[in-house]
């Protein structure tokens, strides 16, 4: 990989990575409702479970699409299920103090981790770095595309994560949070659109 690729993959990631999606606005809402540190383990579940993604993706788990194209098609009704399902979970968050009659909770590692192979965005940014900075699939560049990945998502998820956390000095009610959560709630089905929206 050249030095000129190499700073486009890095620039492609950074971009990809810090653009608001599915990720990033649930560790937002998480943020705002539970703090950095309970959030932890959903960053991390998201940081290491998408680089495993993009790993099993470049040495050819995309090939399952192409031999049974449906398989692709059932994998986006399992997500958009999947997300309306969070967005509703978002919208009825408990508050900060986490009692048990609100119900809320953050996600944990392993929920995390498995969430990316239901991820719209996730498969977007894994099918497009693998296609584009690695179209000879070889190991090597392929663990490449994935270390760039790497080093951009961990910062980049603290980033959305403390930025929820400084909300909680401005959502201070628990009108203010329930309308944040339902607005959070708004963006993640918004966020589904790119995969509704119709093939022209």
């Amino acid at each position: 990989m050249t030095y000129e690729v190499l700073l486009g993959l890095a620039l492609y990631a950074f971009v990809a990575s810090i653009t608001p999606g599915p990720n990033n606005l649930m560790l937002m809402a998480s943020g705002a409702n539970f703090g950095y540190r309970k959030t932890l383990p959903h960053i991390m579940g998201i940081w290491l479970g998408f680089t495993v993604m993009i790993v099993l993706v470049g040495i050819g788990l995309v090939q399952v699409f192409d031999v049974y194209p449906l398989s692709y098609q059932l994998l986006k009704v399992v997500s958009v299920a999947y997300l309306l399902y969070l967005a509703w979970k978002i919208a009825n968050a408990g508050p900060i103090s986490g009692s048990t009659a609100a119900g809320g909770k953050p996600f944990t590692f392993m929920q995390a981790a498995l969430f990316q192979w239901v991820n719209p965005k996730a498969w977007s940014m894994g099918l497009t770095a693998i296609s584009v900075y690695s179209p000879s699939q070889s190991v090597w560049s392929v663990l490449l595309v994935a270390g760039v990945f790497c080093v951009f998502n961990f910062p980049i998820l603290s980033l959305w994560t403390a930025l929820g956390q400084q909300l909680q000095r401005v959502l201070t009610s628990p009108k203010s949070l329930r309308a944040f959560n339902w607005a959070m709630a708004g963006l993640l089905v918004a966020s589904l659109y790119p995969v509704l929206r119709p093939q022209v």
